[in-house]
């Protein structure tokens, strides 16, 4: 982006937690011409995020978990939402090797291969923050039970689904974060060509996790 298209005038630091909260006061290029006049906007910061959805090609599974969420909190069907792994990235890592970690933190998974799927902004509106999705091969014979890190609060459990009944929720909205909605949506279109060259690439076996 052009320097002159997008001129900060001020950042000032409203919050800082968990999250960072900025208040700026900017100006930016408008597209009939020139400048917009000072507006002022808030932005939520915290950093990207790498999403993996984890599959098992050999049982034809995927491997979800479900935990509570402040954001639900109002939800008639409860703040508890069934979701992908996901993870911020912290300094020094890639987004690969988050998806990775994070597989083993909140579902004891070994990835064994991963596919990009997509890398979006989560919620421009509001925040600079990314995610970075990702396909992940997975062995989910063992999959399950109750995991997270207890010093960050987490309390996830594991659950195993059918690729179809999987796909069929996020078809009917009944998947509705946005990180696994995205990935089911793309899984769907792809599932049977992954599944297949997943297979092909040992002979249709697994191997199997280290977990």
């Amino acid at each position: 982006m052009d320097d002159g298209d997008l001129e900060i005038l001020e950042r000032e630091v409203c919050y800082q937690g968990f999250y960072r909260l900025e208040r700026l006061r900017l100006r930016h290029r408008l597209f009939a011409g020139g400048m917009s006049p000072p507006i002022v906007r808030e932005a939520v910061e915290k950093g990207d995020v790498a999403a993996v959805l984890l599959y098992d090609p050999q049982r034809d599974e995927v491997v979800m978990i479900e935990q509570f969420r402040i954001g639900a909190r109002d939800d008639p069907r409860g703040p508890w939402l069934l979701e992908i792994v996901a993870g911020l990235i912290e300094p020094g890592e890639t987004p690969e090797q988050v998806a990775r970690r994070e597989a083993s933190e909140e579902a004891g998974c070994t990835v064994q291969e991963v596919l990009p799927i997509s890398s979006f902004y989560t919620s421009p509106g509001k925040t600079s923050q990314r995610t970075h999705l990702y396909l992940g091969r997975v062995d989910s014979t063992h999959a399950g039970g109750i995991h997270g890190l207890a010093h960050e609060g987490e309390d996830i459990r594991v659950v195993c689904l059918a690729a179809e009944q999987a796909i069929a929720l996020a078809e009917q909205g009944r998947t509705d974060s946005a990180w696994p909605l995205i990935a089911l949506l793309w899984f769907a279109r792809q599932h049977a060509a992954i599944r297949k060259l997943w297979l092909s690439s040992d002979g249709g076996k697994t191997t199997a996790s280290t977990d």
